[in-house]
């Protein structure tokens, strides 16, 4: 390893040594379970112990890494302790609740007390990571993954998620290309809280799926942050000993909900659910009702951010996005046709290794040959159009989906024709795997039943696939809903900036500002829901010359006047950094508009492009011409390219928008299915290489979009996509000549549908 590096590793030389290596099982080193009879676990630790020390002094080794902390680890710690082979990290797994942490935590400080009083151990604690945690009922839920967060942080701990399924998607965080789930958002919203963490009490300590969290303190940003959740109903939050010296007799409070969005489902981040101020009181505290007034009550599945800061005196606050919301499950839908199905019970927190469904059931029978409908009664407070979602689930592999991928279906509403939309419903790596289609319906005020249906009302079309539905979303969005509000003084402040709540005039809404001298930086998570243009616009209070930039890459430079720039954002999450410049400035907010007209986009077909050597056109239905470029790559040296020519209006830095699908899957090995990612090898104008990684999209029938910054003169450029099988890490070798018949690596670039060139960004 380069030196620069060898700090960042540690070795673990066993995984669950009492599961295969030194178990009971076939393969077994003697299949003698270490637990009852440790000498030969505990010499082929000190064996693997010396040899990577003899290799390594400075290495960090971890251990045992067993499956739970069983009893027999005190044995392995005594034994490791005498013969100087002790780990320089404590690791084992939590997979069954998150109590565990705690219990499991406080078993081992004591054990390792008592083993190193009287050495010169004596008085220190080994770090400890919880390496694997969480199971499949708890993975991409917010709600339930915010009580792992909440006995890990109290335990002082580390812990990396288990890898449960797929790989590449950051144990079930990450989504589609460039996308997280609420259990990504979740953990954006940990790593945002800063200070030190403060007592939080739970209303049943120590007991599991109950209401739980973690808090803290920063006093030079005069912020307190909590995260919660893990119940259902009504919530009494009291921040108590709120120091009156940092915020004075009020706070300004943001209270937002992450909530679940499914394994694989997209997620815009934490919602907004009221934004006020509220008195100190005479006792210090601060309390934030739930499901008693102007919050709703609580969902078992979400997460929860409440934000403290001194009052300000801003002009108004953010209205919520969302005016209203419903949500019905399709247990509870009435039915008709044959095939019909109700599902579960799924994930439940006494089967923990099932995916978490909402209400622990969902409904089958929405397939090829099926007359299903699915019936749902909703009632809404008034006229408008509703955001609909659909939360579905198809196993891409299964023989009904092979054909077409995305199972169709047909969505009306109180029955008529003229309501009548055609959805495909998305896919995934297992059956009970969700995600959700969306759509907008309209509606007037009162009582409609929605029905997802096999066929079409007039019977001409009909369902391809087999689809299972856990519940559908209605959602009437708020006028203000278009524009997204990132407050300076929440951003993720480095190099010395500071919030600041006194300011020379008032706030547009929030409580402060964002100080940003020469150099300094703030960081707003931006998301988008597609790859698309959107307006940037920075209210700043004074101070000029700052640097605003998306993903990497300026966009603006701030002056009088110029405060406003278009932008071509990826869909997704989105990394916009605003750096200090010569005069210090105040950040007051960025809001974010989707616009269009500003950035020309210029669309290329798939038929458009050169294709040589096996590169062909194959129809695919859902690609957006009927044919998609198959065929891209192979054996290293291969000719196979498409070949786009594109024009360019000026000289720039250009958004390259790839609409593409990879179905390349190898065999699954055990629990875990192995889709495989595949790259494209992008050259402008002959130029150099840029290799972009294309994840899963399921099916060759399921297109995802990836946004590339390209470089591209004024006037005609090429933009040409090839692909080849890359080496293994010796630079020679190949895992297809290795591992001959066994699928471990692409050789082949994307399926494209299309591309689209837009200028990357334009002062407005």
């Amino acid at each position: 390893l380069p030196k620069q590096y060898q700090d960042n590793i540690v070795f673990v030389p066993f995984n669950e040594p009492e599961g295969n290596m030194f178990g009971t099982g076939q393969w077994s080193y003697n299949k003698v379970s270490w637990l009852s009879d440790p000498d030969d676990y505990f010499a082929a630790w000190d064996s693997a112990y010396k040899l990577i020390k003899g290799k390594m002094p400075d290495a960090r080794i971890a251990g045992p890494n067993t499956s739970v902390l069983y009893d027999q680890v005190k044995g392995f710690l005594t034994h490791a302790l005498a013969a100087g082979t002790l780990p320089d990290v404590i690791t084992w797994h939590e997979l069954s609740h998150p109590e565990a942490v705690r219990e499991s935590v406080a078993k081992y400080r004591v054990w390792e007390k008592e083993l190193f009083k009287g050495t010169d151990r004596e008085g220190t604690q080994l770090p400890v990571n919880i390496n694997e945690y969480a199971f499949n009922y708890h993975t991409s839920v917010p709600g339930q993954m915010i009580q792992w967060v909440s006995a890990i942080e109290e335990s002082k701990v580390d812990a990396d998620i288990a890898y449960w399924n797929i790989d590449g998607n950051l144990s079930d965080s990450a989504v589609q290309s460039n996308r997280g789930n609420g259990q990504w958002w979740l953990l954006n919203s940990y790593a945002s809280m800063s200070g030190h963490t403060v007592a939080v009490t739970p209303p049943f300590p120590g007991e599991n799926y109950t209401m739980q969290g973690v808090a803290t303190l920063d006093q030079k940003k005069k912020q307190a942050r909590l995260l919660f959740g893990g119940s259902t109903g009504k919530g009494h939050i009291t921040f108590s000993g709120v120091p009156k010296k940092l915020f004075g007799d009020r706070v300004h409070a943001w209270v937002r909900e992450i909530e679940w969005s499914g394994q694989v489902g997209d997620s815009s981040g934490p919602k907004l659910l009221t934004e006020t101020n509220l008195k100190v009181a005479d006792d210090g505290t601060v309390t934030v009702d739930f499901g008693d007034g102007a919050l709703p009550k609580l969902k078992e599945s979400s997460a929860y951010e409440i934000v403290l800061s001194p009052a300000g005196k801003a002009a108004k606050t953010q209205t919520p996005p969302v005016r209203w919301q419903g949500s019905y499950e399709a247990e509870d839908a009435a039915h008709t046709g044959s095939g019909y199905s109700k599902n579960g019970p799924e994930g439940s927190t006494s089967d923990v290794s099932k995916f978490y469904t909402s209400g622990g059931y969902d409904v089958g029978g929405l397939r090829t040959g099926s007359d299903v409908t699915l019936d749902f009664t909703v009632d809404v407070p008034e006229d408008g159009t509703y955001d609909l979602s659909v939360f579905a689930n198809s196993l891409n592999t299964f023989d009904k989906v092979k054909e077409q991928g995305p199972t169709n279906v047909f969505l009306r509403v109180d029955g008529r024709a003229d309501t009548e939309q055609q959805l495909y419903l998305p896919l995934g790596y297992k059956w009970v795997v969700w995600d959700h289609t969306d759509t907008k319906v309209k509606l007037t005020k009162g009582k409609h039943t929605l029905t997802l249906a096999a066929k079409s009302l007039d019977g001409k079309r009909v369902t391809k696939g087999d689809a299972i539905v856990d519940r559908l979303t209605l959602a009437l969005p708020g006028a203000s809903a278009g524009t997204q509000v990132y407050e300076g003084e929440l951003a993720w402040l480095q190099g010395g900036a500071q919030p600041v709540y006194t300011l020379p005039e008032r706030a547009a809404t929030g409580s402060g500002a964002a100080r940003l001298a020469k150099g300094q930086t703030a960081t707003f998570w931006v998301f988008s829901p597609a790859d698309r243009e959107a307006t940037l616009d920075v209210d700043t209070l004074g101070g000029t010359g700052a640097r605003l930039s998306v993903n990497g890459h300026d966009v603006l430079r701030l002056a009088k006047g110029r405060s406003s720039v278009a932008v071509s954002l990826s869909g997704g999450v989105n990394k916009v950094t605003l750096t200090g410049g010569s005069s210090a400035a105040l950040v007051d907010r960025l809001t974010v508009t989707p616009t269009e007209g500003t950035l020309k986009a210029r669309t290329y077909e798939a038929q458009d492009a050169v294709l040589a050597g096996s590169a062909a056109l194959t129809p695919l239905p859902l690609a957006t011409d009927g044919t998609a470029i198959t065929g891209i790559g192979g054996d290293p040296g291969n000719g196979n390219t498409a070949t786009f020519t594109v024009t360019a209006d000026r000289a720039g830095l250009y958004a390259l928008r790839v609409r593409y699908s990879n179905p390349e899957q190898s065999e699954a090995t055990h629990y875990n299915p192995d889709p495989l990612a595949r790259h494209a090898d992008i050259t402008v104008n002959g130029g150099g290489m840029r290799r972009v990684g294309f994840p899963h999209s399921f099916h060759e029938n399921n297109f995802w979009e990836l946004t590339v910054p390209v470089t591209l003169k004024k006037g005609q450029n090429t933009i040409a996509f090839r692909s080849e099988e890359l080496p293994n890490f010796d630079g020679t070798t190949y895992a297809s000549e290795t591992f001959p018949g066994v699928l471990l690596r692409s050789r082949y670039a994307p399926l494209i549908d299309r591309i689209t060139v837009a200028p990357y960004a334009r002062e407005k």
